[in-house]
């Protein structure tokens, strides 16, 4: 997904995400989400969130097989999708090859461009490399407009990263917290939330 290049050989990736990458199928995984649209409810949470700040251009960071990316470029935000797993990004050129797919490590991503909106959604940040995630949050600052927002949600589980340390590597990016959430949804984020979604924006 996103902390390197995926190989199942070397572990340089968290246990918890090697451990799911094994099992992982692009079909099995694209499945959920379609199920979850034909029982009634809505799979794109994360793309109407984004679109309540209404943004012209969107990198969707950790973008996995396309979904988030592939729905606000129907909602006709200018998007962009990077993931580091080369399966996940060839799933999502098969899905929408008129869009721009790139395979790149966030820890070194220099795209030339800034965008109004970074999404690190579906526990995109525990999946980073621990070493790794300083970096990768300051090179996803690094891609926003003056204006911009870094949107991401992941759950919060033991070993994970905690919103405490979230917030301070997006401080040490030089960003500050403007809105969280314990859902998509904008639920309130309440005492024992298992789920947190971060909007910051530049000090």
């Amino acid at each position: 997904m996103v902390g390197g290049p995926y190989d199942a050989g070397v572990s340089t990736l968290p246990d918890d995400w090697s451990d799911w990458r094994d099992r992982f199928t692009v079909d099995g995984y694209d499945e959920r989400w379609r199920a979850m649209a034909e029982a009634g409810r809505d799979p794109h949470g994360e793309a109407a969130f984004v679109m309540a700040f209404a943004p012209v251009s969107a990198l969707d960071a950790g973008c996995g097989t396309g979904r988030v990316a592939i729905e606000l470029a129907r909602r006709g935000v200018d998007v962009v999708g990077v993931d580091a797993d080369p399966e996940m990004v060839e799933a999502a050129r098969a899905k929408a090859p008129d869009l721009p797919w790139r395979l790149a490590d966030l820890a070194e991503l220099d795209l030339g461009r800034r965008f109004d909106a970074v999404v690190l959604a579906g526990n995109v940040v525990p999946y980073v490399t621990a070493a790794s995630r300083t970096a990768a949050i300051a090179r996803c600052a690094r891609h926003l407009t003056r204006g911009g927002r870094l949107v991401a949600g992941f759950a919060l589980r033991p070993d994970w990263p905690t919103p405490a340390d979230y917030d301070r590597w997006c401080a040490d990016a030089g960003l500050v917290l403007a809105e969280r959430y314990a859902t998509w949804d904008r639920d309130p984020l309440g005492d024992d939330p298992g789920y947190a979604v971060s909007v910051h924006v530049p000090a």
